[in-house]
């Protein structure tokens, strides 16, 4: 594991000569990571306190891809300030989340789940649209590490009890502890985030630039979903609090779904609809069951990049309109027609339509929960249906009607833009073919 450590490192330099080159490397490093898993469900590549196992091997793949394509779509980085500062942001970004990923050590994986936060908080800071950004940077950083105290003093007295943190050592440790069972899941649920801690993530996504908002959809918000998958098995004696959390996430669901609909911003929009998919895997993964488990981490990755694209999408009319509003991005079939092919293909993996990562995903987690309670079965329904509501009320609403006269030149898609959309969706789709190996988790 330490010779793509090494490799990123060594790419620091790199940072402040070509632009496009660092994304060369990226796939390289990918291609190379690939190559040397064993594709065994136990931790291999293992040196130092880092190891992979299948869960942290898809994840670090995602952060790889999605941090490639962060390049790809900041062409306005390139062409106007502080290039080389950007890119030196992108490879710690990747760096620590690779580091975070592979940690086999708790306090380890804590030290680095927050250290993500800092490059992502420069991101919206330093390249955001709207003054405004510095307050969502500061709802970002509060919300989450107000919610992570509790979880340092927990893995203290885990080290206290059971004199370890390997997460080899601390899964035969057995749990009874309500506060450490809190103090574990709350900052998880923050990150995810789930209904009633979700407010910091839709400022976040809008005063974003492109590359914040592909980052913060794609891999922040899976930190949580990747957390709770390892730690959720400490607390086997008292699962049953898991009732309560799953019934605020599926209403939460239904209400953001609703929140959805009522949207005029485009990446309010897309942000909102993260909330609803995330309340999905919140509900599979708290069942406890090897199904909700697989479901949630599939939602993961199809999430990751579904929603990466779509983010870019609406970017790529913010850059040629100059607005997010849905009132003035209106009848873009007439002006981009190339463009509105990739509108509907994302909008229909968006609400989990053939053949699509997203539809696997999403009957592995509802079977999952319906088979852990009936009641389920209502919110499930409505959240099915609003989530194919509100995808195909940003298609239609943003592509078709009267475009906006005020419209001074346009340029249609550049072959940038379409291979960059097209990287998004391709993985998405063709990955249900490969669908047996989530099955190794």
């Amino acid at each position: 594991m330490m010779k793509f450590i090494f490799m990123l490192l060594f790419m620091i330099p790199l940072n402040f000569k070509w632009f496009w080159l660092n994304q060369f490397f990226y796939f390289l490093v990918m291609f190379i990571f690939i190559m040397s898993f064993n594709w065994l469900n136990y931790y291999s590549m293992i040196s130092m306190f880092m190891g992979v196992d299948m869960m942290s091997f898809l994840l670090i793949l995602l952060s790889v891809w999605i941090c490639s394509l962060m390049i790809m779509a900041s062409m306005k980085v390139n062409l106007s300030y502080n290039k080389n500062l950007f890119l030196l942001l992108i490879n710690v970004l990747l760096l620590v989340l690779i580091l975070t990923f592979s940690s086999m050590n708790l306090f380890m994986f804590y030290l680095f789940f927050e250290m993500s936060l800092i490059p992502t908080l420069l991101l919206i800071l330093g390249w955001g649209y709207q003054p405004e950004r510095i307050q969502a940077g500061l709802y970002l950083l509060f919300y989450t590490l107000l919610a992570s105290l509790p979880m340092l003093l927990g893995i203290f007295y885990i080290y206290w009890l059971n004199k370890s943190l390997d997460f080899s050592m601390i899964m035969m440790m057995c749990s009874s502890n309500f506060y450490l069972y809190m103090s574990f899941n709350i900052v998880f649920l923050v990150k995810f985030p789930m209904y009633l801690f979700h407010l910091w993530l839709p400022k976040a996504h809008v005063e974003a630039p492109i590359s914040g908002s592909m980052i913060l959809a794609g891999i922040m918000l899976k930190l949580g979903g990747y957390g709770m998958m390892r730690l959720m098995v400490l607390f086997q004696p008292i699962i049953n609090y898991n009732l309560y959390f799953m019934m605020i996430s599926m209403l939460g669901g239904c209400i953001i779904s609703l929140v959805c609909l009522r949207q005029t911003d485009m990446k309010s929009l897309i942000a909102y609809s993260s909330v609803a998919h995330m309340s999905l895997i919140i509900g599979g993964v708290m069942t406890m069951n090897y199904w909700g488990l697989i479901g949630g981490m599939v939602m993961m990755i199809s999430h990751g990049l579904c929603s990466s694209g779509m983010f870019c999408l609406a970017n790529i009319s913010y850059e040629r309109v100059m607005s997010r509003s849905l009132f003035l991005n209106k009848g873009m079939i007439n002006l981009m027609p190339s463009m509105s092919l990739w509108w509907f293909l994302l909008s229909s993996s968006n609400m989990a339509a053939p053949p699509s990562l997203n539809l696997l995903s999403e009957i592995m987690l509802l079977s999952s929960i319906i088979s852990w309670s009936n009641i389920m079965m209502i919110m499930l329904m409505f959240m099915s249906f609003f989530s194919a509501g509100y995808s195909l009320y940003l298609y239609s609403y943003s592509q078709h009607g009267m475009f906006y006269s005020g419209l001074y030149s346009f340029s249609n898609g550049t072959i940038r833009e379409f291979l960059l959309l097209m990287l998004h969706w391709l993985p998405l789709n063709l990955l249900i073919m490969k669908g047996d190996i989530f099955i190794f988790l």
